[in-house]
């Protein structure tokens, strides 16, 4: 059931919810959250349809703000408010209120939202293209518990992962940081399962993909380890190879659905990580709307400090091979995990339950695996007893950036970012 309302107010649009209601025969309200969506009007029809989807695993009231610009300067002084609610079937599992605000109003879209919202209920606020450069203080979020915003759709996702580490604020999230759920998951179960040392890791992925960013600054901030930013071809995130004391670990996705797991000793496995759609990584970040400190830590390691890719392309295709030098490998496994130690480091900030469901990651652990208390001779033997090193890949497309990155060799030992 739709209803149109022109030049309209708050009031009325509670009135109309009602009678919308009340005519479907369902007047008792079973919404568990409000869920702003601040958007324009190109992408506002994909950000409802996504909302739409989630609620069916979360009954809410969907309140969609679409600031109009008027053409004239005449217009843009006149305040005028539009609205489409929406109940039943067109809404989902909840009800959906369209506001389209013109002139003066749409600079105080707060007091609209207001009135509108669920009383005692979370408010989860979700920018799907252009986000505040700090969402807790803006007007709109600062109504909210939790605040979404995706830097998958900025203009430059490094500098927008930068701005979100600089202006995080508690009840952040990222849904450029949902997408790699499946992924942690499945590098943590992958260390459960080997008693190992961590000594480096390589993450490959599209060139401006802040997924491939935060999966690398993630690892990195959980082992103590020097992770390398390789570029590929894509599609997003497709590779993580980690160097251990037992042999290399690998986890190689070449589409967007399956995906092969590699350990030593061990037969290749094929393991479910599918792109998921924008509803799933929504209803994921609605199924717990407490701080996700995991996420806070990895933003604030830092995206600068990440190496970049050493291998060279070599005729045919092939890369080249660089082995750690005894400096930086030594310095890499003093700062890893303990033997036993690094499955359960990243299983503190990584989902309890397995991928093919892409359950949400445990983020109540907050504090770091112990450090190795190896002597600089036991971590030189450690080293020196991998087997052959992982291939550096050579940076794919323009490379643009990617020279500016230190090797891991020329970067002091990582430490845990500050809080």
């Amino acid at each position: 059931m739709k209803t149109d309302l022109t030049d309209t107010t708050a009031s009325k649009i509670n009135k109309a919810l009602v009678k919308a209601r009340r005519a479907i025969g369902t007047p008792a309200v079973g919404m568990v959250l409000t869920l702003v969506i601040v958007t324009d009007e190109e992408n506002a029809y994909d950000a409802l349809k996504a909302a739409n989807d989630a609620s069916r695993e979360h009954p809410s009231r969907t309140l969609v703000v679409i600031k109009r610009v008027s053409r004239g300067p005449r217009d843009r002084t006149k305040s005028r408010l539009d609205a489409e609610v929406r109940v039943g079937a067109d809404a989902g599992a909840g009800e959906t209120v369209v506001l389209r605000l013109y002139g003066e109003v749409a600079d105080h879209a707060q007091s609209v939202v207001l009135p509108l919202l669920l009383p005692d209920a979370p408010v989860v606020v979700w920018w799907p293209v252009t986000a505040p450069l700090d969402p807790a203080r803006d007007p709109l979020g600062a109504l909210a518990q939790r605040r979404v915003t995706d830097s998958y759709s900025a203009e430059k996702p490094i500098d927008e992962l930068r701005a979100r580490a600089d202006n995080y604020e508690p009840g952040d999230t990222d849904l450029a940081w949902t997408r790699i759920t499946p992924w942690r998951s499945m590098l943590a179960a992958a260390l459960d399962q080997v008693d190992c040392e961590v000594i480096s890791a390589e993450v490959h992925g599209e060139q401006y993909n802040p997924s491939v960013e935060l999966l690398a600054m993630w690892l990195a901030d959980r082992l103590h380890v020097h992770v390398r930013r390789g570029v590929s071809a894509g599609p997003g995130l497709n590779e993580v190879r980690m160097l251990t004391s037992t042999g290399p670990i690998r986890l190689y996705r070449p589409s967007g659905g399956l995906a092969l797991l590699t350990l030593e000793d061990q037969p290749d496995r094929a393991v479910a990580l599918k792109r998921r759609e924008t509803s799933e990584l929504l209803a994921e970040e609605l199924r717990r709307l407490d701080p996700d400190d995991t996420y806070a830590s990895a933003l604030r390691f830092g995206v600068d400090r990440l190496g970049g890719s050493t291998g060279s392309t070599l005729p045919g295709g092939t890369t080249s091979e660089t082995t750690p030098t005894p400096a930086s490998a030594s310095a890499s496994a003093g700062s890893a995990a303990s033997p036993g130690g690094a499955g359960s480091a990243l299983s503190s900030g990584s989902a309890s339950s397995s991928a093919a469901d892409s359950s949400r990651a445990d983020t109540a652990s907050t504090a770091a695996s112990g450090a190795s208390s190896a002597s600089a001779s036991a971590s030189s033997s450690a080293s020196a007893s991998v087997s052959p090193a992982l291939p550096a890949l050579a940076a794919g497309g323009d490379g643009e950036g990617e020279g500016e990155r230190p090797t891991p060799a020329q970067m002091p030992p990582v430490k845990r970012a500050a809080s």
